[in-house]
């Protein structure tokens, strides 16, 4: 950027001038309500899964159409995702976060339809609820894309890390509120009505909260130099920017891989312990505890890299430190009588691998500047949500059906359990072999960090220029 257009972007300061940045309290309420509308559709999202077995006999379908419901938000926000991004990046974050708020609770609400007796669906009941599914997918890009764009263009420098971290790492308080209060809504599959009923409820807040308290799309003046710029690229020219960006190419890879093997790990929890004996509530609580320490994780980390800077030392040490505890529960986890030992590994799992996400975010914005934050986060889940579709239908299609076991705790028809010892180890395997790749071959340069270094450095040489200008 010239001197000049820097001078003409970020203003003038000095006596009797108006302030050059400044941030508003109400930065706090456009957070919680991010905040509350992530956690919600990342309930909605994996409601079924730790009660998957429940699931398929209530509504008499198979576990395949039960995993459906999840693969649906990966397949659907595929191509959303690209539309996503040009929504928050062109038509700005209040109506991304509205539109999103608007779709998660319709689609909460038609999932309710799939169980209201007098309605006497039968066969459709399923179809309701996939529906239901899909409009809460498509929702979630709105969602996952705003909590970059919120702290870019409502945080100053020194607490963007640290919004990003809260309202990103909502998501996976959602997931532990699911893998903890299905299992104890539904001890029998007669309780998913409830179920249904319970999650619909913070859907409609979030909805109500959005709609109420959101009235503009940026503050009317910035935190920061770089909030200023935070839409400056047009849509196409931004992609294909990203699209030549060698470093963004390699996490957008390897931390989209990362984030589908969080996703499917997620999903399938339940259905790979369940054969080796272990109940849906521990199921439930080991998912519980890898969100758990997960959310900690982020929280420092995020707090570390606040202060710190150091994006990219951070992600490459707990990423390696996330493939050895993926290799270790995939080994523990096929042996009976192991509780402890799962829940310890699936929380440094989740202490590790969590904890990587929200800095990536920010890293991805830092190594593609002046590209707009939807843009460049918007990619990196695309990215995921492809990898993830591959290896869910990949992971899925490695297990092995077994004779029924009497120790098994899988609700399943007379065909057996399946057996997940061949799809854990490729998980453990793609999780090592990607953390790998992204050690050797990812570096950059924190453009974001420097633009605002060289805009701060241009303003001070001006108002010295101008304190030294003598009196006439």
């Amino acid at each position: 950027m010239e001197g000049a257009e820097a001078a003409n972007l970020l203003g003038e300061r000095g006596l009797g001038r108006p302030a050059l940045f400044k941030t508003y309290r109400r930065r706090w309420f456009l957070l919680a309500a991010v905040c509350l509308l992530n956690c919600s559709n990342a309930m909605l999202w994996l409601t079924f899964a730790p009660v998957a077995d429940k699931t398929a006999a209530y509504f008499h379908i198979s576990l395949e159409m039960v995993n459906w419901l999840s693969i649906a938000y990966l397949l659907i926000s595929i191509p959303f995702g690209l539309v996503a991004t040009w929504v928050l990046d062109s038509m700005g974050l209040r109506c991304a976060v509205i539109l999103s708020a608007w779709l998660n609770m319709t689609g909460s609400i038609i999932r309710v339809f799939s169980v209201l007796k007098f309605l006497n669906l039968g066969s459709q009941s399923y179809w309701y609820l996939f529906i239901g599914q899909c409009l809460c997918a498509l929702a979630q890009p709105l969602i996952i894309f705003s909590p970059t764009k919120l702290a870019a263009l409502w945080f100053p420098d020194h607490q963007r890390a640290t919004a990003n971290m809260i309202a990103s790492m909502s998501n996976p308080l959602g997931i532990l509120i699911a893998n903890v209060l299905s299992p104890a809504l539904v001890p029998e599959g007669k309780h998913i009505p409830l179920m249904l009923g319970v999650y619909a409820v913070p859907a409609v807040t979030a909805c109500a909260l959005a709609t109420v308290g959101i009235h503009e799309k940026a503050p009317p003046t910035p935190p920061s130099a770089s909030a200023t710029n935070s839409t400056s690229q047009p849509f196409l020219t931004g992609l294909k920017m990203l699209l030549r960006n060698k470093a963004y190419i390699i996490l957008a890879v390897c931390f989209g891989g990362g984030i589908g093997m969080f996703t499917c790990f997620s999903a399938l929890l339940e259905q790979i312990l369940c054969e080796k004996g272990y109940s849906n509530e521990f199921a439930g609580l080991t998912g519980a505890l890898f969100t758990v320490c997960g959310l900690l994780g982020a929280f420092l980390l995020g707090l570390y890299v606040d202060r710190t800077r150091r994006f990219i030392e951070s992600t490459k040490i707990f990423f390696c430190l996330s493939a050895l505890a993926s290799i270790v529960f995939a080994v523990t986890s096929r042996f009976r009588h192991q509780a402890v030992m799962l829940a310890i590994t699936s929380s440094l799992f989740g202490f590790f691998g969590f904890a990587i996400y929200p800095v990536a975010m920010e890293l991805a914005v830092e190594c593609s500047y002046p590209v707009g934050e939807g843009t460049s986060t918007g990619l990196i889940f695309v990215a995921s949500q492809i990898e993830g579709v591959i290896l869910m239908v990949l992971l899925q299609a490695l297990t092995v059906r077994v004779s029924e076991d009497p120790s098994s705790t899988c609700a399943l028809d007379q065909d057996g359990a399946l057996d997940w010892t061949t799809p854990v180890l490729v998980l453990a395997g793609l999780c090592s072999a990607m953390a790998c790749f992204y050690v050797i071959f990812f570096h950059t340069d924190y453009k974001r960090l420097h633009a605002e270094t060289s805009s701060g450095d241009l303003i001070n040489a001006e108002d010295t220029a101008t304190a030294d200008v003598p009196e006439a």
